[in-house]
């Protein structure tokens, strides 16, 4: 028996206190409710929990971020469906203003309601914000750009091709002699150039023993469109048909096949007539006095028609005059001088869009940026600015209603723009919060304590703890037989 090293207690001591220890972990598991409390707990598995613990926090932001950005945009969409609602009365009232029955003070009273509209889309523009950022007059730094207005075709028959900052116009419909209208009037189409010498000339004079000769020189006449041309021989008229681009030449040969035969000479025959390249001789069929063809104005041009030029540099005016609404810097047009026209558009200067990315995920990658971009919306870049409805023909009325649909058209493409970036901003939560969720469980089953297992070992430490201190005991008491000797 011996005293100085009791092995047995030593034992016990050791295992009661490596079942302390246990008991001590457990406990803090079930009170933490965390399996890893230090690295020292699952170095390795602190490291990917931390890791995820990282991308959790992030998307959980990012969510917020993106649903923040569904603020900001519905904040700017609702703004913009009172523009739409005034652009639809604009145009309620650009069209009342079109209609000749208004007199000068119906469309100054159209016209007030008009400029208080385009006041209030103005302010809206210009107050409209989200979290102090103004959300519709542009870019906050004060930049500018140059926007090109489109371009119109005032009313007129024809197609109007967009080019980008030029627009072509062709002219549709044109007829020798038919009607145009242009700016609310109505005009007949002279397209056939007059002969340089519109008289038939007596070349040989219709005297006993000589042949009645007349000449008509139709020396640079030409026809610019398809239709008919009249001329008077002989105190008749005669009408042939003519095609776009017929010269001197081509119009004499038709109208020699429409005289021939048909013209009395005044002796019983009739004049024979011949065309030598746009000269049109009559001849008699014989000789003597009594031949005579009556002299004087041969072509016989539309009444109160207007030359295709004419026509042309009419359209152009309006052409200019419609695509020139609410610009600071007024459209121009070239008129070809073939039916085409090439305008070159208006501009206004406005103020750079808006321009903000959302950041919706957990790493800097910049394809985790969605962008926004929202244009000024206030009246110089709808194309409103200083809209007028108040002349007395109502044809800046009626060139208004077209201003007023480009206006109205970009506020749907804007509002369409932010609808889009808000659907997509829907989905992009809802793909965050499921990232979240199944990261978030897989973090759990790394750092999480399971409470049914961890009970169990914390029940069989409390034991074997209860054991240990009981051994312990035992073992201590064992020494106790070595007094019996000592006495």
């Amino acid at each position: 028996m011996v005293v100085q090293h009791n092995m047995q207690a030593m034992n016990a001591n050791r295992m009661l206190n490596v079942t302390t220890g246990q008991q001590a972990k457990s406990t803090e598991k079930l009170s933490s409710g965390y399996r890893i409390n230090r690295a020292a707990d699952d170095a390795a598995g602190l490291t990917i929990s931390e890791k995820m613990r990282k991308q959790i926090k992030g998307l959980d932001r990012a969510s917020t971020n993106a649903e923040d950005g569904v603020s900001a945009v519905q904040t700017a969409e609702g703004a913009l469906t009172e523009v739409h609602s005034m652009l639809q009365r604009m145009n309620e009232l650009a069209t009342q203003a079109s209609n000749g029955t208004n007199s000068q003070d119906d469309r100054s009273a159209i016209q007030d309601e008009v400029d208080q509209l385009t006041t209030e889309i103005d302010r809206v523009a210009e107050t409209t914000k989200f979290n102090e950022i103004y959300l519709l007059k542009g870019d906050s730094d004060g930049g500018t750009k140059t926007e090109k207005l489109a371009a119109h075709d005032a009313g007129l028959n024809g197609t109007l091709v967009d080019n980008g900052d030029t627009a072509t116009f062709t002219v549709k419909g044109l007829k020798q002699g038919g009607q145009v209208n242009i700016a609310g009037k109505s005009y007949t189409v002279d397209g056939i150039t007059a002969p340089t010498d519109n008289s038939i000339a007596e070349t040989t004079a219709g005297a006993a023993g000589a042949t009645a000769k007349y000449t008509l020189n139709l020396a640079d006449m030409k026809s610019t469109l398809d239709g008919t041309a009249t001329f008077t021989i002989g105190g008749t008229d005669y009408t042939i048909n003519v095609a776009k681009d017929d010269d001197a030449k081509a119009i004499g040969d038709k109208l020699v096949t429409a005289l021939n035969g048909k013209i009395d000479d005044g002796v019983g025959g009739q004049f024979t007539v011949a065309n030598a390249n746009g000269s049109v001789t009559f001849t008699a069929s014989g000789n003597g006095v009594g031949n005579k063809l009556t002299a004087g104005t041969a072509y016989k041009a539309p009444e109160n028609a207007k030359t295709t030029t004419d026509i042309y540099n009419l359209m152009k005016d309006e052409l200019a005059t419609a695509s020139s609404i609410g610009t600071d810097t007024a459209a121009t047009v070239k008129n070809n001088g073939d039916g085409t026209f090439t305008i070159n558009k208006g501009s206004v200067s406005v103020a750079d869009s808006l321009s903000f990315n959302l950041h919706v995920g957990a790493d800097a990658d910049m394809t985790n940026k969605i962008n926004v971009n929202i244009e000024t919306m206030n009246s110089s870049y709808l194309g409103i600015k200083g809209l007028n409805v108040t002349d007395k023909t109502g044809t800046a009325a009626t060139y208004a209603i077209d201003a007023i649909a480009d206006a109205i058209s970009k506020v749907s493409e804007q509002r369409s723009s932010l609808g889009a970036v808000q659907n997509r901003l829907e989905h992009t939560i809802n793909n965050l919060d499921n990232v979240v969720e199944n990261t978030t469980s897989a973090e759990s089953r790394i750092r999480d304590t399971d409470m049914a297992e961890e009970m169990v070992n914390y029940s069989k430490n409390n034991i074997l703890a209860q054991a240990g201190q009981s051994m312990l005991a035992q073992a201590n008491q064992s020494n106790q037989g070595v007094l019996s000797l000592l006495q």
